[in-house]
């Protein structure tokens, strides 16, 4: 039996990892700046993560989401005191996608509507109400678009306010930064529109931080940079640091019913201890800050290299707009430099995530192959 081609492949086969850096099976060392689609939140196979979950699978790995698990609740409480939403409760599933599947679903109950309001460019999963409200008609099947969604442009504040008076809107989905779009951000302005909107017309907002959460920005969430509070926010990648691991972050309005909800794997032993693993490194290592502290700086040297168009983004989500597509710049960078970076939908813009530890000296790695590269 083959595999079912996914993404096409390149030449490397990791085999080692550490803080920033991987090796593949020749030895070769190179600097990773995309932490695996923005996954590697702490580094690399982090000394106490490996502990975390050692210890955890010499106990018990796995069991039934019918019996006590007391790590949940130690992971939903750490999550609150560090994001700032201890308030609100916590649904674990296994990935970004299964979180906002869930979350559209609780935003329908909480409403008893079925239009969701989405943005372009945006991306939020590749299951079934997730690649509904995905602006990327090649991933839609005939079976994703029986959903009622509604597209409309990011940061058009008059669009927004014509769209919530012509249409009973169950839940507004947007990303605090976008990714895979190249890395775009929501205007503070609207967001805070976008909030009052919800307010106003009792509809659910739901902030997908996904690629943008759990520090990547410089603050926990990238929403926080406008003084919003959502009512759902969902959330994967770095929760993990590699681990499957998601969840929904719910705000106490939202009634819960047995079974409304569910999950077999969601939660489990060892995704729980894996999370909280990432949520001590961050706290004691202050990876939110050093995110904060190192993307500012990175984002200025950028800024100063030739032939670079545009720099998006906050903190260590970075987008780089170039005068041509950026295929042939990340097979250079990957192969005579041996520097990991990412694509994104815009065949221009190459995408910066990596691991939250990144240091000013590594940072200044990439800009001068960069300058090397563009400069000739």
């Amino acid at each position: 039996m083959k595999l079912f081609d996914v993404y096409p492949l390149f030449d490397i086969e990791p085999v080692k990892g550490e803080d920033v850096y991987i090796w593949d099976n020749t030895g070769q060392k190179y600097l990773d700046l995309y932490g695996g689609h923005a996954v590697i939140s702490i580094g690399h196979s982090h000394p106490h993560y490996i502990e975390r979950i050692t210890e955890q699978v010499k106990k018990i790995g796995f069991y039934s989401n019918s019996i006590q698990n007391p790590l949940q609740q130690e992971l939903a409480t750490k999550l609150g005191q560090l994001s700032g939403y201890d308030a609100f409760r916590l649904f674990l599933c296994n990935s970004g996608a299964e979180a906002n599947e869930n979350a559209l679903k609780l935003a329908s109950f909480h409403t008893k509507r079925s239009t969701v309001l989405t943005f372009k460019k945006g991306f939020h999963g590749r299951t079934s109400a997730a690649v509904a409200v995905t602006d990327n008609p090649k991933i839609q099947a005939p079976l994703n678009r029986h959903h009622s969604v509604l597209t409309l442009e990011m940061n058009d504040i008059e669009a927004l306010n014509s769209a919530f008076e012509k249409e009973a809107i169950a839940a507004v989905i947007v990303e605090g930064i976008q990714g895979i779009a190249g890395v775009y951000e929501p205007e503070t302005e609207f967001l805070q529109t976008l909030r009052a909107l919800c307010d106003k017309y009792e509809t659910v907002l739901i902030l997908d931080e996904i690629q943008s959460g759990y520090g990547r920005s410089g603050k926990f969430f990238a929403h926080q940079y406008s003084g919003i509070e959502p009512d759902l926010i969902t959330t994967a990648k770095g929760m993990g640091n590699g681990f499957p691991v998601g969840g929904v972050l719910i705000h106490p309005k939202f009634e819960a019913s047995f079974g409304l909800l569910g999950t077999t794997f969601g939660g489990n032993h060892l995704a729980c201890a894996a999370s909280l693993a990432v949520l001590e490194v961050m706290e004691q290592e202050n990876l939110v800050e050093n995110a904060a502290n190192v993307g500012e700086y990175l984002l200025k040297q950028l800024n100063t290299v030739p032939g670079i168009q545009e720099v998006r983004g906050k903190g260590l989500i970075i987008g780089i707009e170039l005068a041509e597509a950026a295929a042939t710049l990340r097979k250079k960078l990957l192969f005579e430099h041996k520097i990991f970076t990412g694509s994104s939908s815009e065949p221009n813009t190459m995408r910066v995530l990596p691991s939250l530890t990144l240091k000013q000296a590594q940072a200044d790695i990439f800009v001068e192959a960069l300058k090397k590269e563009l400069l000739g």
